[in-house]
């Protein structure tokens, strides 16, 4: 048995419910969370709803669930090591699914602020004082680099008969019609991976962890996920409330 994800349809953005894009939502007082590599605030990728085993789960969250919420870095792709576990370019956190608010967006940074000028930048300078303004004003957005460009349900497809990822796809392929890129993932099982097992410990009690979601980049270029045209991998532990990140291409 495989449980597949494809879009569901526009849901909203602050919805408790396994989703892509939208808003991410964690207790008050929550901060947005930045890369370790280079500074910069992740950016917001999914939300899923798990059960107290940190298994995913179908329906919307009972008062004993929780949430996992995935974050990732794409300030300067293929810089940062968002595709690592551990790497603190990317963040997956599992919260419980009550008392949640959406997390405040950070303050606009600019990543580069200072390069070139070092010892002889002049406060008292108005060309370049005239510069920084230009550039805020050439990117009056920046905040939305931090979210995708639409929020869509993730919706479970049950394959009962199929035993892995490329034969649930293709089942639900012919089943359906639709092209197989239109399948978002999968909902715990066994990950299929594009390379080799990476399967990480757990960081609390070192034990292997368990899939929680497998996710594709998707067709919708709202909101379609940058994984390097490859898959990410979502885990979590039965028994503590550690998560782990990474992706494949």
């Amino acid at each position: 048995m495989t449980t597949l994800i494809t879009e569901g349809g526009p849901v909203a953005a602050d919805a408790t419910v396994t989703r892509i894009g939208g808003v991410p939502l964690a207790p008050p007082g929550t901060a947005w969370p930045s890369c370790a590599d280079c500074g910069g605030p992740l950016q917001f990728l999914a939300q899923i709803v798990l059960d107290r085993s940190g298994a995913a789960v179908t329906g919307g969250p009972g008062p004993l669930n929780r949430l996992l919420v995935l974050f990732a870095c794409q300030n300067r792709p293929g810089v940062c090591q968002d595709w690592e576990a551990r790497s603190g370019a990317n963040l997956a956190l599992v919260l419980p699914a009550q008392g949640l608010v959406p997390i405040p967006l950070p303050v606009p940074t600019d990543l580069d602020a200072g390069e070139g000028k070092g010892e002889n930048h002049d406060p008292d300078d108005p060309d370049e004082f005239q510069d920084d303004e230009d550039e805020d004003d050439e990117d009056p957005d920046e905040d939305e680099d931090l979210l995708l460009g639409a929020t869509r349900a993730a919706e479970p497809q049950l394959l009962p008969d199929a035993q892995d990822f490329e034969s649930a796809r293709a089942a639900w392929a012919a089943r359906t019609g639709r092209p197989r890129n239109h399948v978002l993932g999968q909902l715990n099982g066994t990950p299929a991976w594009l390379q080799y097992d990476q399967t990480p410990s757990c960081a609390t009690c070192a034990e292997p962890m368990r899939l929680a979601v497998q996710l594709q980049e998707g067709p919708d270029p709202l909101t379609a996920l940058n994984f390097g045209s490859g898959r990410a991998y979502a885990f979590t532990c039965s028994a503590c409330t550690d998560a782990a990140f990474l992706w494949q291409c």
